[in-house]
């Protein structure tokens, strides 16, 4: 018996008017960044507090990344905004926004979860510097091209990027699976990942958040704990028994490994809005500009998403 297709989604005329609004200045200029535009004195730190908050560096940097500015035309666009709205704020110099892009604290501005999460983890490569595709592929190789790798841990339910990491291009995606997890914080129910996350560490990270880790395991994988042996199960036991049983693709759609793809997903919509290619020089401004990406994007999410069909 054949499965009967997907229902359509049904809700164009929504996901359309989001769309619309994702350019609206209303979205990204809000209120609460108005009132906290100054900044506030630090105990823990010596010296007159900074002239800006952490709030007007950050409206001005999701501005630079939302519109794709550099930073001296953000700093001008910033302050056009303000004279058009008749607000009395001055404008953070783009050498500020460049010294203060450093450290800048970058919340991701995630929804609160209802419940456990079921995360799907990939990484991707953003480019720094070097020749374009179009010469490469006409000329070749003339000029060093360096990356940086951007690790995502995204909601599979709301499509929120709830965790990001910025690393080298060397880094392995099991490395950076720990720091996503803790920055995610709350329950976790499944984490999805592809064959690259198929290593101990990570079978380790998901157990000790009570988390049931979705991996396929290499070809050729073999059980490691019989269930006559003490310990309890490896949940990387139960993954290769499952593929022996099922096969490898009816394993993937007993344990729903499909939502994986939500990733690439995400990942797809980061680059096609914001662009894959990094300005800044520095791994520290790499990692806020990256931080800022992503907050544009789960506002646009928020705003509105083509429903999923089941």
């Amino acid at each position: 018996m054949s499965t009967p297709p997907p229902a359509p989604a049904r809700n164009w005329s929504a996901y359309n008017r989001a769309l619309i609004e994702r350019g609206s200045l209303t979205v990204w200029v809000d209120a609460d960044a108005l009132a906290n535009w100054s900044g506030a004195r630090d105990p823990h730190r010596i010296g007159r507090p900074f002239l800006y908050g952490a709030a007007a560096i950050q409206l001005v940097l999701t501005l630079r990344e939302m519109y794709h500015l550099p930073l001296r035309a953000a700093q001008g666009f910033a302050a056009s905004i303000f004279r058009a709205l008749g607000v009395a704020l001055p404008v953070p110099h783009y050498s500020t926004l460049s010294r203060r892009s450093e450290a800048a604290p970058i919340d991701l501005g995630v929804a609160a979860a209802d419940g456990p999460r079921v995360l799907v983890l990939d990484s991707t490569g953003l480019k720094v510097f070097g020749e374009g595709e179009w010469k490469v592929r006409q000329h070749g190789y003339g000029k060093r091209r360096t990356w940086r790798k951007l690790h995502l841990a995204i909601d599979a339910r709301t499509q929120e990027i709830v965790a990001c990491a910025t690393t080298a291009c060397g880094a392995t995606d099991a490395s950076q699976v720990g720091p996503l997890l803790a920055e995610a914080g709350g329950a976790v129910s499944h984490l999805k990942a592809d064959g690259a996350y198929d290593q101990e560490s990570v079978y380790e990270e998901a157990r000790s958040r009570g988390a049931v880790p979705v991996i396929p395991p290499r070809r050729g994988a073999r059980i490691r704990r019989h269930g006559n042996r003490s310990g309890g199960r490896l949940a990387r036991d139960d993954n290769i028994r499952g593929v022996r049983r099922y096969g490898r693709r009816g394993w993937k759609k007993r344990v729903r490994y499909h939502e994986r793809s939500l990733a690439e997903t995400g990942m797809f919509r980061l680059k096609n809005n914001l662009g894959e290619k990094l300005r800044g020089r520095k791994i520290e401004t790499q990692r806020t500009e990256n931080r800022v990406k992503c907050r544009v994007l789960n506002r646009m999410t928020r705003l509105g998403m083509l429903a999923r069909r089941a």
